[in-house]
């Protein structure tokens, strides 16, 4: 970083550690991003797995099923919830939340699949039930804990733009790292 920077060479080798410390610094702070996606990954993954196991069991509409859940978590139906945070109606509301409130969801669909299947519950109305129940002591859980009401945490970002943002930040790692012809 002292070298002379009349140099070509130094006056590269500077600019490049700077540019790296610099991204170096944008990743980090984009750690929970980063951490957010992970989680929002696995909730979709639980989500199939849950909607099989609904299904298995008997449930015929899974948007009831499924708002049966939300409304055991956040005492308003999905409808409602996306209106109060600001989400377009066309999104899952699972996009625009932080790490906290995804994992509450995790767990919460976690849960639900296992009271299914652990209760050999069927059929639309006992699904359902389970799955209100199940948010429920999600949400009654969060409060006792942390304090949070779900549906008072606030929207976070779209994860779309987080993960555009990363997908940039990975490429500007890639072109810094592939050597410049002289």
């Amino acid at each position: 970083m002292n070298g002379d920077v009349k140099k070509p060479q130094v006056a590269a080798a500077q600019a490049y550690f700077a540019t790296i410390a610099e991204a170096i610094s944008k990743h980090l702070q984009c750690a929970e991003d980063v951490e957010r996606i992970a989680v929002r990954d696995d909730v979709t993954e639980r989500e199939k797995s849950l909607s099989g196991v609904a299904a298995s069991a008997g449930v015929t509409s899974y948007p009831y099923f499924q708002n049966a859940g939300y409304r055991g978590l956040y005492n308003r139906n999905i409808s409602d919830l996306k209106r109060i945070k600001g989400i377009p109606a066309s999104r899952s509301p699972l996009d625009f939340m932080g790490k906290q409130e995804l994992a509450a969801n995790l767990f919460r669909l976690t849960q639900t699949e296992a009271k299914i299947i652990n209760h050999s519950l069927s059929g639309q109305k006992d699904c359902e039930a389970a799955a209100y129940s199940v948010g429920s002591k999600v949400r009654e859980t969060m409060i006792k804990t942390s304090g949070s009401y779900p549906e008072k945490l606030e929207a976070a970002g779209d994860i779309r733009d987080i993960e555009k943002g990363l997908k940039a930040a990975h490429k500007e790692f890639r072109q810094l790292d592939t050597p410049k012809p002289d």
